[in-house]
C-alpha cells in the first residue's frame, strides 16, 4: 500500500513538472514556437541533375506525410530532366546511325541494276558475269544522254 501511495504522488509530480514546463513556469517561460518546416529547393537550377543531387533531396514532414506540391514540383524537374535526356540520347544516335551508313557507302551500297526494261535488282538474286556487263553498258548509255 505504501508503495501505491509513492507511485501515485511521483506521478502526479512528473505530470505536475511537466505541465509547468511547457505553458510557461521556471525561469526561462513557455516553449518556443518551433517554425513549420519550409522546403528548400536543392536542385541546381544551373546545370543537368546528377545522382549526388537526387539523394540529397530531402522533404519536410507534414501531418500526412510530405507536401504533395513540393514532392510534385521535384517530379516534375526530374521528368523534364529525363526527356531532355532522352531526346539528346535520340538525337545522337540518329546522327551515329546516319555516320555508319553514309561511312559504309549510303543506303544504295547493296542495290544493282539491271538493265533499263527490269528494274532494280536484289542483292540476293543470282547475277552473272555476262548480266553485270550488261549492266555496265546500260549505265553508259544512260549517262551518255
Amino acid at each position: 500500500m505504501v508503495l501505491f501511495l509513492f507511485l501515485v504522488i511521483a506521478l502526479v509530480v512528473v505530470v505536475g513538472a511537466v505541465t509547468l514546463a511547457v505553458i510557461g513556469g521556471g525561469e526561462r517561460g513557455a516553449l518556443p514556437e518551433v517554425l513549420p518546416e519550409r522546403f528548400t529547393d536543392s536542385l541546381p537550377p544551373d546545370r543537368a541533375l546528377r545522382r549526388a543531387d537526387v539523394e540529397a533531396l530531402r522533404f519536410p514532414l507534414t501531418l500526412r506525410g510530405y507536401d504533395m506540391a513540393d514532392v510534385d514540383d521535384a517530379l516534375g524537374r526530374l521528368a523534364a530532366e529525363l526527356a531532355e535526356r532522352d531526346a539528346h540520347i535520340a538525337e545522337l544516335e540518329a546522327a551515329l546511325a546516319g555516320a555508319q551508313a553514309t561511312a559504309v557507302g549510303g543506303p544504295g551500297l547493296f542495290k544493282t541494276y539491271a538493265p533499263a526494261t527490269q528494274g532494280p535488282v536484289a542483292p540476293d538474286d543470282s547475277v552473272t558475269p555476262q548480266d553485270s556487263a550488261s549492266l555496265k553498258d546500260a549505265a553508259e548509255e544512260e549517262s551518255d544522254k
